[in-house]
C-alpha cells in the first residue's frame, strides 16, 4: 500500500517540504500571524486556507454557521481551512475522531461537541508551536475529551483499529507523500470507521512557477492532486465507498488567495468521503 506517486523523480524532496510547512505553519501559530501574510499573497475577509481572518463571517463561507464560531473560545479558529468536516463526518455520541493535521484545534473542538463527554478527539499535528497553542486552548474550551498529540500524518502516533472517524481540513494536500497519509489513516480506523475530509483538489495543471514555488507548496495550493490521483491513493490504501465532491462555488474564496494570479483557474476545494470496510479482504 505504500507505492507513492506523488514523490517521482523531479518532485520537492518530502522532508525538506515538510520542513517548510513546519516552519511556516509554527510562525502562524506564534506570531498569531494569518498564512498567506508573508508571502506576498492578498488577504482578505473572506476565510480560507490561506487567510488569516477568523470573524463569524470567513468562517461561516467556508461552511460553519454562526453557532460553531461562537461555540469555541477565541484562539482555536485560525482560518486555515477550505471547508467543515463537521458538516458531512456525521459525528455521533461516543466516538472516537481522529483530526489531522489539528492546527489550534477548532474542528477538533467541535467534534468533541458532536461526541459529548463519552466520546474521544484526537488531534495530531507536527508543528510543536500548534500543538502547544492546541493545548492550551483546551483549557479555554474546558474539552476534557480533546487531547492533542506531536506527530506526522503519515506517521500517526495512534493505534491500529482505534478510530471511528477521521477528519482533516485542508490539510492533505500538504503532505509530500500522501499515499502513506491515507494508509495510515486507514490503519488507525477501525473496522468500517470512515473517512471524512475537507481539501483542495486541483482541477486544471499548474504553471511551472507554481509547482515548484515553496510558498505555494505550504500555502495549500501546489500540493493539491486531481480528483482521479485522489481515488486511486485511496483505493490503494483499501478503502471503499470512495466519494469526492468538489465545491464548485468554493472557487469564490480560492480565487482572493492569491493577489496574482486566479486560483479558482487551477483548485477547488472538495469533500472527501471513503470508509475502511468491515472485514478487511
Amino acid at each position: 500500500m505504500s507505492n507513492d506517486t506523488e514523490t517521482a523523480t523531479g518532485d520537492p524532496d518530502p522532508e525538506e517540504t515538510r520542513q517548510m510547512v513546519r516552519e511556516r505553519y509554527g510562525t502562524i501559530a506564534s506570531d498569531d500571524q494569518d498564512c498567506c501574510g508573508d508571502v506576498g499573497i492578498d488577504v482578505t475577509d473572506d476565510g480560507g486556507c490561506c487567510d488569516g481572518d477568523t470573524d463569524a463571517t470567513g468562517s461561516e463561507r467556508l461552511g460553519y454557521d454562526a453557532d460553531d464560531v461562537a461555540s469555541v473560545a477565541d484562539g482555536a479558529d485560525l482560518g486555515l481551512g477550505c471547508g467543515n468536516p463537521k458538516a458531512f463526518a456525521e459525528m455521533t455520541p461516543g466516538e472516537i475522531v481522529l483530526d489531522l493535521g489539528s492546527g489550534a484545534g477548532f474542528d477538533c473542538f467541535l467534534a468533541a461537541q458532536e461526541v459529548d463527554p463519552d466520546g474521544h478527539v484526537i488531534g495530531v499535528d507536527m508543528t510543536p508551536e500548534m500543538v502547544s497553542k492546541a493545548r492550551e486552548n483546551v483549557t479555554k474550551n474546558d474539552a476534557d475529551n480533546v487531547e492533542f498529540r506531536l506527530g506526522e500524518i503519515s506517521h500517526l502516533p495512534v493505534a491500529d483499529a482505534t478510530v471511528d472517524v477521521v477528519i482533516s481540513n485542508c490539510v492533505v494536500n500538504l503532505a509530500p507523500e500522501k499515499q502513506r497519509v491515507f494508509d495510515d489513516a486507514y490503519r488507525v480506523l477501525k473496522p468500517g470507521g470512515r473517512l471524512a475530509i475537507s481539501d483542495v483538489v486541483q482541477t486544471a495543471p499548474f504553471p511551472d512557477d507554481v509547482k515548484m514555488d515553496p510558498d505555494s507548496l505550504t500555502g495549500c495550493v501546489a500540493g493539491a492532486s486531481t480528483v482521479d490521483a485522489l481515488e486511486a491513493m485511496l483505493d490503494s490504501a483499501g478503502f471503499e465507498a470512495i466519494e469526492i465532491e468538489p465545491k464548485d462555488e468554493s472557487t469564490e474564496f480560492i480565487s482572493d488567495w492569491d493577489a496574482n494570479r486566479d486560483l479558482g483557474d487551477y483548485l477547488v476545494s472538495a469533500t472527501i468521503e471513503a470508509r475502511r470496510p468491515p472485514r478487511d479482504v
